[in-house]
């Protein structure tokens, strides 16, 4: 609705990479593959915090059989998982890469997802960026970006 003497609404792109480009990175059968297959789910941004949507997603992957390891600055232990600080702390091999982060900050997550010999990064609804997605598929990784596990498996019939 125009009000009288009202000025028109400026919006100003979100900080960061968040350029959707030509590769939205949601290939069914990639996301099936590791709803299926994928077993370490590394969940980086996860902490005990109920309401935060990486407690939730976590607490379905985990119901769903796969091993989450909680990865956040204070390593706390989330889901009865003992949680680390960075993915380099992790003591065993990561499937996935799970990002809760924002986009500005998941590219140096990326990379340590590809230091550490990760499988694959999922980067979660509005965690977007083209470059360090690039680079994770040069690097021989799985990527998935802008989705979330919790609604691809039922919607996909996984689950």
């Amino acid at each position: 609705m125009d009000l009288p003497g009202a000025r028109p609404a400026v919006t100003t792109p979100a900080p960061g990479p968040v350029d959707r480009g030509s590769s939205d990175y949601g290939d069914p059968a990639v996301i099936a593959r590791l709803l299926t297959r994928a077993q370490v789910w590394a969940v980086v941004g996860l902490s005990t915090n109920s309401r935060r949507a990486a407690y939730g997603v976590a607490e379905v992957l985990q119901r769903k059989g796969r091993t989450i390891v909680p990865v956040h600055p204070k390593a706390e232990t989330v889901h009865g998982e003992p949680g680390y600080p960075t993915l380099a702390d992790v003591p065993m091999p990561i499937d996935v890469v799970d990002c809760f982060l924002n986009s500005t900050l998941v590219g140096a997550v990326v990379d340590q997802a590809i230091a550490v010999g990760a499988k694959a990064v999922w980067l979660q609804l509005d965690v977007i960026d083209q470059a360090a997605a690039s680079r994770a598929v040069a690097a021989g990784l799985d990527v998935v970006m802008d989705r979330c596990p919790a609604i691809e498996g039922p919607r996909l019939g996984l689950w």
